[in-house]
């Protein structure tokens, strides 16, 4: 039964024309990978939250966190929504195993 667990997906798009601009960006991806999230694509990465009390703190971390410039969304799903992705073009190149029962970190 894994109806609790959620998954935090955060969207993001940073101006990087400047090097303040870059430098935010890298602020922003460091402070993201800090605090466990795993990168999906170039802009994308998401979070597992075992619960929903767990998920508000991820929520409000990303809240109080934000670049000064850009667009940063978040949106949560359940993890049996998230286990759906389908792959169209490409392949999951993630060394973290993705699916219903549980999170396996291997190296």
């Amino acid at each position: 039964m894994n109806y609790r667990f959620m998954r935090v997906i955060i969207f993001f798009d940073l101006p990087m024309e400047t090097s303040q601009e870059r430098k935010a960006y890298g602020i922003f991806h460091k402070f993201l990978i800090k605090n466990g999230f795993i990168q999906m694509q170039k802009s994308v990465y998401s979070k597992l939250a075992i619960n929903r009390t767990v998920l508000n703190s991820i929520k409000n971390l990303v809240r109080k966190n934000p670049p000064a410039k850009g667009l940063v969304q978040l949106l949560e799903v359940t993890e049996n929504q998230f286990t759906e992705i389908e792959f169209i073009a490409g392949e999951s190149t993630s060394n973290v195993l993705n699916n219903n029962k549980r999170l396996v970190r291997y190296d």
